[in-house]
């Protein structure tokens, strides 16, 4: 996997190349408010969790992650709220909003609905969004980024479906929505892909910060005989994670978003990572440098090609060097467009 470096730079080049056409010419005159005003005013910027809380060693964690290197690189000044339910995601919002926030990020697509009304009632403010484009009516004063998960997750596929040695894999994923299916028929086409005859157990937790329903969904999996399970599931992972190691040698799990192989080193395969936390340095780069019309009332999407999303560098650790070879193989037939990754049950019924 490439250096973080690389990705940043990739993903700043995703950027350009799919914000500038359209928007003309970028100067300090867009709006940018602290951004293209006042230099001597340090940038306040702001992120609201979703339930998963920030250390959820998961997306808000990696958001987070963005967070701090935009205020150890760029010097700005952030803070984050974290969200104990649904209801707390308009109030968070408005509430650093309304305070003259800078830029206010809601980290997740559960709160979509929230960032277009706190959008719309206050059009003067910043806000970014991870993981929705807002049903493709993105409001101009934000900025929202989505990944090409399945891509990521065809790869996860591969892995397993080439190291179970029982012929049978799981998937754990939170809440049963079109995000988190992309995790899903991207993992089942890659398993699919190298080992047809393999069998995929699904299931859904029905919520992202339920560790012990992680741990309880994954006790079921693996007594039905998986021996590699993947989760896209936030905190309810760490459950996962938990059940594999009480359970020993040759019980299997593969991580989400960032490198989740601190929790369990000896039981963990890969992470799927998703390089949220490259989105929110930028996308806070850009509006620091003045840049905010190239990013707002659009939407980023980043998959294999951009470094948006990958394999954990610790993946070498417990995966022999022949499958990961492989998996590269099979991203670079992803990237060249020789194969399209079904991310819908529809597409994923129709891959070959």
């Amino acid at each position: 996997m490439k250096g973080k470096k690389l990705m940043s730079a990739a993903f700043a080049g995703i950027l350009a190349a799919s914000m500038l056409a359209g928007c003309g010419t970028s100067d300090n005159k867009d709006g940018g408010g602290a951004a293209g005003g006042d230099q001597g005013k340090k940038m306040n910027i702001a992120m609201v969790t979703d339930v998963g809380g920030i250390h959820d060693n998961s997306f808000n964690q990696a958001a987070w992650e963005g967070l701090t290197r935009a205020k150890e690189k760029l010097g700005v000044e952030v803070k984050v709220q974290e969200s104990k339910r649904a209801e707390d995601y308009t109030p968070n919002l408005t509430s650093f909003v309304k305070s003259g926030t800078d830029l206010t990020w809601g980290i997740g697509f559960l709160m979509e609905n929230d960032i277009k009304k706190v959008a719309t009632e206050n059009p003067d403010s910043h806000i970014g969004i991870i993981d929705s484009n807002l049903g493709g009516e993105i409001p101009k004063n934000v900025a929202s980024v989505t990944f090409k998960e399945e891509e990521g997750s065809f790869l996860m596929g591969v892995l397993a479906g080439k190291m179970t040695k029982s012929n049978k894999v799981g998937f754990v994923g939170g809440v049963k929505f079109a995000l988190i299916e992309k995790f899903e028929y991207g993992f089942k086409a890659g398993v699919k892909s190298v080992n047809p005859g393999a069998e995929v157990i699904v299931a859904y937790a029905d919520a992202f910060d339920k560790p012990d329903k992680g741990s309880l969904l994954a006790s079921q999996i693996y007594q039905q005989g998986a021996d590699i399970i993947f989760h896209a599931s936030g905190a309810t992972g760490d459950g996962v994670f938990k059940e594999a190691v009480e359970r020993g040698a040759n019980h299997w799990v593969i991580g989400v978003d960032r490198d989740q192989s601190n929790l369990a080193p000896k039981n963990t395969l890969s992470s799927m990572v998703k390089r949220v936390d490259n989105a929110v340095y930028q996308v806070t780069e850009q509006l620091k440098n003045g840049k905010w019309s190239e990013v707002a009332g659009k939407n980023t999407v980043l998959g294999l090609k951009e470094d948006g999303v990958g394999y954990a560098p610790t993946t070498s650790t417990n995966t022999p060097q022949d499958v990961i070879t492989l998996m590269d193989d099979y991203k670079k037939k992803i990237v060249a467009g020789e194969i399209k990754v079904p991310a819908t049950a529809e597409a994923f019924n129709n891959f070959k």
